[in-house]
C-alpha cells in the first residue's frame, strides 16, 4: 500500500509542478501560479515518519508498469496540460480514497479539496492557452463611423490592416443593433482574412452573434466578472480603466487586457479623464495582462506610451481619421516595432 501512496504522491507533485511552470513561464499568470503553488504546498506530507516509510517502500525498478506504457505524443501545449491535469486529479482521488484507511497517516479531506480546486484551475489554464493566440499587442485601430468622414468602415479597416494594425475594434453608438451586427460580421470576415483580431465595443450580444474574437467593455457596461463566464472560452474580453484599482480588479475578474486612458487629451471621447503616463506606469508594474494605451495617441507621443509600459496603442482619429489611413497606420506600427 505504501508503494501505491508513494507513486501517486509523486505523480501529483510532478504534475502540479508542470502545470505551475506553464502558468508561470508560458502564461505569465501570477494568480494561477500562486493557486497551483498553494495546492502543491498544501499537499506536502507533514509527518516525517510517513516520508521515511514511503521512501523505504519505493521500488521503481520493480514496478511492473513503469516502462510498459508508451507515451502518447502531444499535438499541442493544451494537450500536455490536459494530460497532466487528469493524471494529477486521478492520483488525488486514489490517495483520497486510501487515506480513509486508519493505517494511512494522511488527511483524506486535503486531497479531496485539492482535487476540486484543480478542476477549476485546469479550466483557467486551458482557457488562457486557447486565448493565447489572441493576445492583444501592436496597433489597435478603433473604427468609429463618426470619425470616418463618410468613408466605408470595411475599406478603412483594410487600409489600417495593410498598414500594420493587429486589432480592429468596431465602436458604433449611433446605429441600430441590426445594422451594427451586419457591419460587424463583414468586419470580422475582413479581419479573419488578414489574420488580425476583431473586437466589438460595448455590445455582448453583437460580439457573440458576429463571431468576434473579443469584447471590449466600458465602465457602464456589463462587468468583466459577469461577462467572462458567459463568453466562449476562446474569446477575449477587455475593459477601460482609469485607476490602478480598476485595473487590478479587471485582472482578478478575468480580463484578458485592460485599456488605460485617456493618456493624453483627446477629442474622440467627450468628457474623457486624462490619467497620464504615470498611471500607465503604475498599472504596468502591478498587472501581468496586456495594457492598451488609449486617448490622444499619435506619432508624436506613441514612443512615450510604449516606454511607460503599453503593449498596444489604441487610436481613432490618428488612423481612422487620417487622410491616408494606410500610411498613418504604417508609421505608428513602425514606431511600435522599434520600441
Amino acid at each position: 500500500m505504501l508503494r501505491l501512496i508513494d507513486a501517486n504522491l509523486n505523480r501529483i507533485s510532478e504534475g502540479l509542478r508542470l502545470l505551475e511552470d506553464v502558468a508561470r513561464f508560458i502564461l505569465n499568470d501570477s494568480r494561477i501560479t500562486a493557486e497551483l503553488k498553494s495546492v502543491r504546498h498544501g499537499l506536502a506530507a507533514e509527518d516525517s515518519r510517513l516520508q521515511e516509510a514511503l521512501l523505504q517502500a519505493r521500488d521503481s525498478a520493480g514496478d511492473v508498469a513503469a516502462f510498459a506504457e508508451e507515451e502518447t505524443r502531444r499535438q499541442a501545449l493544451v494537450d500536455i496540460v490536459v494530460a497532466n491535469s487528469k493524471r494529477v486529479e486521478e492520483s488525488l482521488r486514489v490517495v483520497e480514497e486510501f487515506a480513509k484507511l486508519p493505517e494511512v497517516m494522511l488527511d483524506s479531506s486535503r486531497f479531496k479539496k485539492a482535487r476540486f480546486d484543480l478542476y477549476q484551475i485546469e479550466k483557467g489554464i486551458i482557457a488562457k492557452l486557447l486565448r493565447q493566440d489572441k493576445r492583444v499587442s501592436g496597433l489597435y485601430v478603433i473604427i468609429d463611423p463618426e470619425a470616418l468622414r463618410g468613408r466605408d468602415e470595411l475599406e478603412v479597416a483594410r487600409q489600417a490592416i495593410r498598414g500594420g494594425a493587429k486589432a480592429i475594434q468596431l465602436r458604433d453608438k449611433q446605429r441600430g443593433k441590426e445594422e451594427i451586427l451586419a457591419r460587424a460580421r463583414e468586419l470580422r470576415e475582413v479581419c479573419t482574412q488578414f489574420g488580425v483580431l476583431f473586437i466589438v465595443n460595448d455590445y455582448f450580444d453583437i460580439a457573440i452573434a458576429s463571431g468576434a474574437d473579443g469584447l471590449h467593455l466600458g465602465p457602464s457596461d456589463l462587468p468583466i466578472s459577469a461577462a467572462r463566464p458567459l463568453l466562449p472560452i476562446d474569446r477575449i474580453v477587455g475593459c477601460s480603466t482609469i485607476t490602478l484599482e480598476q485595473a487590478l480588479k479587471a485582472e482578478a475578474d478575468g480580463a484578458d487586457y485592460v485599456a488605460v486612458g485617456s493618456i493624453y487629451p483627446t477629442t474622440s471621447k467627450a468628457g474623457a479623464i486624462v490619467v497620464g503616463l504615470e498611471t500607465l506606469r503604475q498599472i504596468r508594474e502591478a498587472i501581468s495582462i496586456p495594457i492598451v494605451a488609449i486617448g490622444g495617441i499619435d506619432e508624436s507621443n506613441a514612443t512615450d506610451a510604449i516606454k511607460a509600459g503599453a503593449d498596444s496603442l489604441a487610436v481613432i482619429s490618428a488612423v481612422s481619421g487620417a487622410e491616408d489611413v494606410e500610411a498613418a497606420a504604417r508609421r505608428l506600427s513602425e514606431i511600435m516595432e522599434v520600441k
